[in-house]
């Protein structure tokens, strides 16, 4: 009878050919779901390209780091393995880029408009700025355990994973989801795409790699954090001192339908 055969070094091995392909397509549709997302709020006429410079900053900031993510797992892939040590020193310099646009792009959305209709602005002020720095601290998990292969591979998805929430935002009818929508668009995408990865490593090892584990506490942990503050009297308060005088004041803390 045949049996499936298993790594006698689990999460271990660079050059495992199955678990690179599975990066790797996972990094692709991780990356096309962020991607998808922002091209259809251009096709539809919900954003332009004569939004202000932060926001196109803060777009190539992203695009650089997806395209780094996937030249990564590439690199991987074809068995690059110096060029991909090399390259992956940039992440140095990303992921700092990447939290600071995001904040900035926050402040702005926040203090111009009040953020999107379909949250509360107190927990998109909070929520979005702790899941940037869960990515921030896993990503920089994975570059201090890069010489652990099966660590390293794992947080840099777990942290990939915490972004994926933008873009799953703007493909879904956000507004029919309130008052949940930050919970299935930010919190659901990111835990389906780890769970994904623990599957598949118990499929293919027979058991779950640890870093999934401290990738799902990570999201978990921060959004139980960051809901406890957002809805505290002292979160509103925060909140409404940083969106006083500005445009973004105009409209309520509570997430509501935009009008048509």
């Amino acid at each position: 009878m045949a049996t499936r055969q298993t790594s006698s070094r689990p999460f271990s091995g660079a050059q495992d050919r199955g678990e690179a392909t599975f990066f790797l397509i996972m990094a692709c549709v991780m990356s096309a779901t962020i991607l998808a997302g922002f091209t259809l709020n251009i096709a539809t006429g919900r954003s332009s390209f004569a939004a202000p410079l932060l926001v196109h900053l803060h777009a190539a900031v992203m695009l650089g780091w997806i395209g780094l993510y996937l030249a990564q797992n590439s690199l991987i892939f074809l068995n690059h393995v110096a060029l991909h040590r090399q390259l992956g020193w940039l992440s140095v310099l990303m992921i700092p880029a990447v939290v600071t646009m995001g904040l900035l792009i926050t402040r702005y959305s926040i203090q111009s408009h009040g953020g999107p209709p379909f949250f509360d602005v107190n927990q998109f002020l909070i929520s979005n700025p702790l899941h940037l720095l869960g990515f921030a601290g896993l990503a920089s998990a994975a570059i201090v355990v890069r010489r652990n292969t099966g660590w390293h591979r794992r947080l840099l998805f777990c942290a990939f994973a915490m972004l994926t929430g933008p873009g799953v935002g703007r493909l879904v009818p956000a507004p029919l989801l309130i008052p949940y929508v930050w919970y299935l668009t930010a919190v659901l995408p990111a835990l389906l795409f780890m769970g994904t990865g623990a599957l598949a490593d118990k499929r293919r090892y027979g058991a779950v790699h640890p870093a999934w584990l401290v990738g799902i506490g990570t999201v978990i942990a921060i959004q139980i954090v960051a809901d406890l503050f957002a809805y505290s009297a002292l979160g509103e308060q925060f909140t409404l001192w940083f969106i006083e005088g500005t445009a973004g004041a105009q409209r309520p803390l509570e997430a509501f339908f935009p009008p048509l």
